[in-house]
């Protein structure tokens, strides 16, 4: 299994970023799959979990502001991060799995900076 996280970098307060995640190895439409963070300093965070069913549940320090999908033909889940708040500065890894732990296997994860 091999997951390969996109899209971070540096954006203000307020703004939007897209992250992705290329799956392979693993059927994301076929398998629950999730995001999660690791802010500086600290653990890592659940954000949020696209079940293969098509449920969708999400933090809610997140909810309302970041919506978590997938394209099946490509195989690849994404996060879509609006209203961007300085407490989401996070590095953030896509994982196989729900909301609980170990949140593994997961990728390399990609460094998102929310900052004016």
């Amino acid at each position: 299994v091999q997951l390969v996280e996109s899209g971070g970098g540096l954006v203000q307060p307020g703004g939007s970023l897209r992250l992705s995640c290329a799956a392979s190895g693993i059927n994301v439409s076929l398998s629950d799959m999730s995001w999660v963070r690791q802010a500086p300093g600290k653990g890592l965070e659940w954000v949020s979990t696209l079940y293969f069913g098509g449920y969708i549940y999400a933090a809610d320090s997140v909810k309302g502001r970041f919506t978590i999908s997938r394209d099946n033909a490509k195989n690849t889940l994404y996060l879509q991060m609006n209203a961007l708040l300085s407490d989401d500065t996070a590095v953030y890894f896509c994982a196989r799995g729900g909301s609980r732990p170990p949140f593994r296997p997961r990728g390399q994860g990609t460094l998102v900076i929310v900052s004016s």
